[in-house]
């Protein structure tokens, strides 16, 4: 088969996500000639099927509502996301720097016709700060796909990059397998490497995180670390290969097309929808952005701490609900994967009504049991008895009142004696005091799960959200070796370049990929 495309482009751009979308549309914008390479058949990437936050302050939509805010404030709060263990590794100046440039990428992206609704809170952040497309994170891949078409760069689906081509020390091209053949192209002035995270390689995370975390699957499965193999193959230093977002417990995917997709996301309908947004009610954006929540975000660990249980297929406990990330490891080795919530009729009440929810976006929207059962009706089943409960989702009846007495007794006080003896109240306290009346060490529980309605959420699996570990880059986006050197040639945007900067809360990944391939584009274009 002939190779379609010329040999030869200014930029080479490594990924088809957000930010190797933003690259190679900035490039192109500065007159350079682009090809984007995408290993998947289709663009999008891990921006393609987030939620779509935008976190950023001194912005247009800021201004337009009254709210003073500028990069350093939100510099000294983004500090209060991780833990300070985390945080302790971050690359404070390149972080300040990102902040500093966010809102410009917005302003960029608006006007390419994307539209966003917001600001709204996120604690600590003081004021609010978070930026929500509409319809959704798919808008950034429509709109960039479009511009980059317009300005006449190339893309090529289902061409992955094997190996960096060079030229002595110059990273100069890249080997990619198209159609089953090794195709070289050339670039006259850079690689931009953009090829997502690491959290789908189990190799990469057991050689820089634990065997133990392995097989914990990541919520993209294409994020396999491409980039990042390429960049160390050519020298690069990586940082922060050992943090990351997770694992912690999500719900796995609808089968059905999210409802997202079947809306404009571009062009004068697209630029129409976002007017409308801006101008509803809070309370209906609110039930809006509610429908993604529900398909994307996690339960919450308050959930545990109030009385459910976690049990597998077969209708048993495995592991102590309350401590993470020992839990989702103890998910892992379950049948399929995969984990149950139960909740009883107490529980049902309490998750109905703030301030108790199974999951949130942040003071945007919350859902409660009902909104699980109208809108997840694939993973969540509510009936009057367990018995009912159980067999609607196929586990064994008998298995799972077995599994919730055991745990009554637990709550209750009620030690096992190995020869039947019951009812020694004081020794049961003790024991439960100490934890050592529970199988799994659990402590803490007064509240047996005793009436229904009964509620089953699931299946639930753990996932890895995103690494947190890249290549060291410069302010030009510049790959730094072993002695923190550029390596000429080479750029690295996104998850690729964090540069051993911490991104936690929600909205700044793609704020920082967005605004790195912008930034990258321009300054391959300016090296000589």
């Amino acid at each position: 088969m002939p190779d379609l495309h010329p040999p030869e482009y200014d930029v080479i751009v490594v990924g088809g996500g957000g930010s190797g979308l933003a690259a190679a549309v900035s490039a192109a914008e500065h007159g350079g000639s682009v090809l984007l390479l995408e290993k998947r058949p289709v663009l999008g990437g891990t921006t393609g099927i987030a939620v779509g936050s935008f976190t950023a302050a001194g912005t247009r939509l800021q201004q337009q509502k009254g709210i003073s805010d500028t990069p350093a404030e939100h510099a000294e709060d983004a500090a209060k996301f991780a833990p300070a263990t985390i945080e302790a590794c971050n690359h404070e100046p390149l972080r300040r720097f990102f902040l500093e440039r966010a809102a410009d990428t917005l302003a960029w992206l608006e006007g390419l016709g994307l539209s966003f609704y917001g600001p709204s809170p996120e604690p600590p952040n003081r004021v609010p700060r978070m930026h929500n497309v509409v319809p959704g994170a798919r808008a950034y891949i429509v709109a960039l796909q479009l511009k980059l078409q317009a300005l006449g760069g190339t893309v090529q689906t289902s061409a992955d990059v094997q190996r960096l081509v060079r030229d002595g020390d110059r990273v100069a091209g890249v080997e990619a397998l198209v159609a089953g053949r090794l195709q070289t192209y050339r670039a006259r002035r850079g690689v931009i490497l953009a090829a997502g995270d690491y959290a789908g390689n189990g190799a990469m995370i057991a050689r820089f995180k634990g065997e133990a975390f392995s097989a914990v699957e990541g919520i993209n499965p294409y994020a396999t670390g491409d980039g990042h193999r390429l960049a160390e193959e050519a020298g690069a230093r990586l940082l922060n290969m050992d943090i990351t977002y997770g694992p912690e417990l999500r719900f796995v995917a609808p089968v059905r097309k999210p409802f997202d997709r079947c809306l404009p996301v571009g062009g004068r309908w697209g630029r129409l929808l976002g007017a409308i947004a801006r101008r509803l009610p809070a309370a209906i954006m609110r039930a809006y952005i509610k429908r993604l929540l529900v398909t994307w975000q996690h339960p919450e660990d308050a959930l545990f701490d109030d009385g459910a249980i976690l049990i597998n297929r077969r209708g048993e406990r495995f592991a102590n609900e309350r401590q993470s990330p020992a839990r989702e490891l103890a998910v892992v080795p379950q049948p399929d994967k995969e984990a149950f919530l139960l909740l009883d009729g107490r529980l049902c009440r309490r998750y109905s009504a703030w301030p108790h929810f199974i999951s949130t976006a942040p003071d945007i929207a919350y859902a409660y049991v009902a909104d699980y059962l109208r809108l997840r009706p694939d993973v969540a089943i509510q009936d009057d008895t367990l018995a009912a409960v159980a067999r609607r989702r196929g586990l064994d009846p008998r298995v799972l009142e077995q599994t919730v007495a055991a745990f009554n007794r637990y709550a209750r006080g009620e030690a096992d004696d190995p020869y039947g003896r019951t009812g020694d109240t004081q020794t049961a306290r003790a024991l439960r005091l100490s934890g050592s009346d529970d199988p799994y060490g659990r402590t803490g529980d007064t509240h047996p799960m005793e009436q229904g309605p009964w509620l089953l959420l699931g299946p639930v699996k753990a996932y890895f959200t995103t690494t947190e570990g890249g290549a060291a880059i410069n302010q030009r986006l510049q790959v730094l070796d072993q002695q923190s050197r550029p390596i000429p040639g080479l750029h690295a945007v996104g998850q690729n370049g964090l540069g051993g900067q911490v991104l936690w809360g929600h909205g700044l990944h793609i704020a920082w990929a967005i605004t790195s391939g912008r930034l990258a584009g321009q300054a391959v274009m300016a090296d000589e």
